[in-house]
């Protein structure tokens, strides 16, 4: 199928964009990778009358930490530059184990961390990512900027928290109180495909105890989750045995699956807890 028609502009900065989605509201969509709105373009399942293509805006296309630890990844920021990048690979173990899994290479050389995040699908693996290490998004409006704690920033499938004259200028992930690890394990059928299920785990740990604990779930229920009755069993504690098992049972009981072609319900809870597992008995710390 092809696109319904649709009115296109390139702005170069970002009033420009800002004023354009003031001028059109709810029926204008914002590009940035593309790899999850084009698709939607040509089946129709989206079909704005505006599209404002954000590539030309300067200052987007980072993703730097400042003193303190805090890290800030850019709108524009590809999939690709956080799979290459060395300081994901040296001080963020989570995002770098979860940076290589996203879709296949075509599509993480033109999409994007935020743009996933703002697309809000159940299965898209940035969301749990964002949400295990506590992060937000910073949003910009007519008002200035505000934050958006992950945690409520996906209203429902495919439904974001942001106003119809806002843009997601960055993604931010607070600064570590201890010693970080952390690891995201996918299951999908084929190499590129959407997760069975997904689990993203971070601690912050010191002495062996952990000081913090997320861990969110992919593709197991209606939007992304927080399995928050494992992360407060964990912390706290020892990261020792009983712990693990403590919280992969209730990362599993979290769980909202649905049977379907990729596997039943109880299925997926199992590979929910196994990935629980794996992720806290094999990590890879990173010093505070």
């Amino acid at each position: 199928m092809y696109p319904s028609r649709f009115r296109y502009e390139a702005p170069r900065s970002l009033d420009e964009a800002l004023a354009l989605l003031r001028q059109s509201g709810d029926e204008a969509k914002v590009l940035a990778g593309g790899q999850s709105l084009v698709p939607l373009l040509k089946l129709r399942f989206a079909s704005p009358d505006l599209l404002v293509d954000i590539n030309g805006v300067p200052g987007l296309d980072h993703h730097h930490e400042d003193p303190d630890g805090t890290l800030h990844v850019g709108a524009l920021c590809r999939h690709a530059t956080l799979e290459r990048s060395a300081l994901l690979a040296s001080k963020h173990p989570l995002m770098a184990s979860a940076a290589p899994l996203i879709a296949d290479p075509i599509v993480r050389n033109r999409g994007t961390l935020v743009g996933s995040l703002c697309h809000s699908d159940p299965q898209g693996d940035w969301a749990s990512v964002l949400l295990a290490l506590g992060g937000h998004v910073v949003a910009q409006g007519p008002s200035g900027r505000r934050t958006i704690p992950a945690a409520d920033f996906s209203v429902g499938p495919f439904q974001n928290a942001l106003q119809p004259d806002e843009i997601a200028v960055e993604a931010v992930v607070p600064p570590p109180v201890g010693a970080r690890s952390g690891r995201y394990l996918k299951l999908e059928r084929r190499v590129g495909d959407f997760a069975t299920a997904g689990v993203a785990v971070a601690l912050e740990t010191s002495g062996g105890r952990v000081l913090r604990a997320g861990i969110g779930l992919t593709g197991v229920g209606p939007s992304t989750i927080q399995a928050v009755a494992a992360e407060q069993a964990l912390t706290g504690r020892l990261l020792d045995t009983d712990a693990i098992e403590e919280a992969a049972t209730l990362a599993a009981e979290a769980a909202q699956p649905r049977s379907d072609h990729r596997g039943s319900a109880a299925y997926k809870r199992h590979v929910v807890a196994t990935f629980v597992r794996r992720g806290l008995a094999r990590r890879e710390a990173v010093a505070a």
